[in-house]
């Protein structure tokens, strides 16, 4: 199976659909855990490439400025997106991870999907709307593993 990073903007569902891509017994990185990220919000590079040499048929979920340097390593990124009003929405509610609860971050998120989100669409394989189903979605994802 080939590598596929999963990409977009905070609240899409990157995490919730590792978590399901999990359950189905496919290997998943969340580089939004501790130790994936150096303290200038890119990819610790050495780290993600020995991970990714050791593991050919691994599901990547984050974004980070560094990201491109990457593309190479997987078959398929597919970017998640939303109307920036459902990401503000799901950020408030959502009680997994406390970022996008202030209004100082509710303001990057929109600058965000301004100003990154279209850099990410440019690099994406596949573009998946963020608010359809959940499983839906996973099983776009497997169909792109057995690829």
């Amino acid at each position: 199976m080939p590598r596929v990073l999963v990409t977009g903007m905070s609240g899409t569902g990157k995490s919730s659909l590792l978590v399901e891509l999990a359950s189905r017994g496919h290997p998943v990185l969340d580089t939004d855990d501790l130790g994936w990220h150096r303290a200038d919000g890119t990819w610790d590079e050495p780290r993600l490439q020995q991970h990714l040499e050791a593991h050919p048929d691994l599901v990547v979920a984050g974004t980070a400025e560094n990201q491109g340097r990457f593309s190479p390593w997987f078959a398929h990124v597919v970017l998640l997106s939303a109307p920036v009003e459902i990401l503000l929405d799901r950020l408030r509610e959502r009680t997994t991870n406390p970022y996008g609860k202030t209004a100082a971050e509710q303001r990057d998120v929109r600058r965000y999907v301004i100003e990154v989100e279209p850099l990410l669409r440019g690099t994406a394989t596949v573009e998946v709307d963020a608010r359809r189903p959940l499983l839906e979605t996973a099983d776009l994802v497997e169909t792109l593993l057995r690829a």
